[in-house]
C-alpha cells in the first residue's frame, strides 16, 4: 500500500501530530478510517475547505476511508475557534440546507460509491443525548483548567465565552468517540486550530475506551505574510459558482503572489512533485506561466476541465486584446435604475467591482480605472443609458480586473 504519509509531509500538508511514528506505521500497514468535520453554517464551502478536501483525496487514493462530519449539530451550539465574538445561531432548516449543497461539492475530490467514503451527521448522536447523563459520561473526563489553557478558548476569555460555546470542546470529542465505536475510526484530522479539540477527542476515546487514537493537523491555507488565503475585497472566495464566478475563482489564484505559487501547487493540485520542483526553479517572467498552471488546475478540479479551459481562454483573450467578453464577470442594469443617470462610483460599488466610493477615487486618482478602455479621469461622471455601447459597458481595474456591466431592459 503506498505510504500517504510521505504524500503529505513533502506536499507540505502536515502541521502537528500526536504520534508521529505511528500514524506513519499506521496508514503504512492498514486501510484506516479517519474524519475531518465541516461547519455546514454557509451556503457554500470556501477556499479555507480546499486543504482539508486535498487531504481527503491523497489518503483516499492511498486506499483509507474518509469520513466526511456535517457539524449539523455542533452548529447549533458554534465553535468558538477563531471567533472574536459568539455567532448568528442558525435553525436546523438553515442548516440542513447548507449542508445538503457539500456533498456535491465534495464529490469533486472524494468518491462516496460503495461506501468508500462516508458523510454523516453529527445531529444524529448529539441531538439525542440526555444532558445529565452526558456531563456524567462525557463531562467527567474533562478538566476545567485544562480547557481553559485551550486557544480557542484563551482569546474568547476577555470579550466572553458564552456556557453554550464552552460546551462545543465536549461535544467534538465525543464526535470522535462515537466514531471510533461504530466506524473504528482512529484518525481524527483538521486545521491546525482544531488541534486543542482533537486533543479533546483523542483523551476521551483513551478514558472511555482504554485505546489508543490518533490526531494530525494539516497546515493552514495562508499566504508568505500570513494572511488567509480566499480573502478579496468582494469578500470570501467561494467554491460555488453562484457566489464566486468561475472567471473570479480562475482569476483569485492567476493573481496570487510569486512566493505563493509553489505553495499552492503542492497544496491545491495533483501535479506530481517532481513538476512542481521544477517549476520551483523558474525565475522572473517564468513565474507568470507558472500560475496560469496554478490558476487553470485548482479551475479545473473545482469547476470542471470545460469551465477551466472556457475562463482560460477568455482571461487571456482580454489581457491581449480586451475585447472578449463572453466569459467576463458581469452584472446587470435596467434603465430604469439608471434614470436621468448614476455617478459612476456609485454604480461600481453597487456591483462589487469596487468596495467603496473611498476606494474608487484612489483608483482614478492613480489612473487605474477604465471605462470601455478609455482611462476614468474624474470620479463625478454620471453614467447614462446613452453609455451603454451595443447595451453594455465594460470597466477595467488595474492590468487585469474586468466587470461587464449590461443594460437590461429596453428604453
Amino acid at each position: 500500500m503506498q505510504n500517504v504519509f510521505k504524500t503529505l509531509e513533502e506536499r507540505g500538508f502536515i502541521a502537528q501530530l500526536t504520534h508521529e511514528e505511528s500514524i506513519r506505521k499506521l496508514l503504512e500497514r492498514e486501510k484506516v478510517t479517519f474524519y475531518i468535520g465541516f461547519d455546514p453554517t454557509a451556503e457554500s464551502l470556501h477556499v479555507g475547505h480546499f486543504v482539508a478536501m486535498m487531504v481527503m483525496s491523497h489518503m483516499q487514493k492511498a486506499g483509507h476511508r474518509p469520513i466526511a462530519i456535517i457539524g449539523d449539530g455542533t452548529a447549533m451550539v458554534g465553535d468558538p475557534t477563531g471567533k472574536t465574538d459568539m455567532r448568528k445561531m442558525l435553525t436546523r432548516e438553515e442548516i440542513q440546507k447548507n449542508a445538503e449543497g457539500f456533498k456535491v461539492q465534495m464529490s469533486k475530490f472524494i468518491d462516496f460509491h460503495n461506501a468508500k467514503a462516508l458523510m454523516v451527521n453529527n445531529s444524529d448522536w448529539l441531538l439525542k443525548l440526555n444532558y445529565v447523563e452526558f456531563l456524567r459520561n462525557t463531562g467527567v473526563h474533562f478538566s476545567v483548567n485544562k480547557m481553559l489553557t485551550a486557544d480557542c478558548f484563551k482569546t474568547r476569555l476577555e470579550k466572553g465565552l458564552s456556557f453554550i460555546e464552552f460546551n462545543y470542546m465536549l461535544m467534538q470529542s465525543y464526535d470522535f468517540l462515537k466514531l471510533y465505536q461504530e466506524y473504528d475510526c482512529k484518525i481524527q484530522l483538521g486545521g491546525d486550530d482544531q488541534w486543542s479539540n482533537i486533543i479533546g477527542g483523542i483523551e476521551l476515546i483513551r478514558r472511555v475506551e482504554g485505546k489508543e487514537s490518533y490526531g494530525m493537523t494539516f497546515t493552514l491555507l495562508t499566504t508568505s505574510e500570513g494572511k488567509k488565503m480566499g480573502k478579496t475585497e468582494k469578500g470570501t472566495v467561494w467554491l460555488d459558482a453562484k457566489k464566486t464566478t468561475t472567471y473570479d475563482f480562475y482569476q483569485y489564484w492567476r493573481n496570487v503572489m510569486d512566493q505563493d505559487v509553489i505553495k499552492c501547487l503542492k497544496l491545491l493540485t495533483f501535479l506530481p512533485i517532481e513538476q512542481i520542483k521544477e517549476y520551483e526553479k523558474l525565475k522572473g517572467e517564468q513565474i507568470n506561466n507558472v500560475k496560469k498552471i496554478l490558476a487553470h488546475e485548482v479551475t479545473k478540479l473545482v469547476h470542471g476541465k470545460d469551465e477551466a479551459d472556457k475562463v482560460m481562454k477568455a482571461a487571456e483573450a482580454l489581457f491581449t486584446k480586451g475585447t472578449d467578453d463572453v466569459n467576463m464577470p458581469s452584472s446587470s442594469i435596467t434603465g430604469a435604475e439608471i434614470g436621468e443617470g448614476v455617478n459612476i462610483l456609485d454604480l461600481l460599488v453597487s456591483i462589487g467591482f469596487i468596495p467603496s466610493k473611498g476606494e474608487g477615487r484612489r483608483l482614478v486618482r492613480q489612473g487605474g480605472l477604465y471605462m470601455d478602455d478609455a482611462r476614468v479621469s474624474s470620479h463625478d461622471i454620471i453614467i447614462g443609458v446613452h453609455d451603454f455601447k451595443d447595451r453594455k459597458i465594460i470597466f477595467r481595474k488595474g492590468k487585469k480586473k474586468y466587470h461587464k456591466i449590461i443594460l437590461g431592459d429596453k428604453t
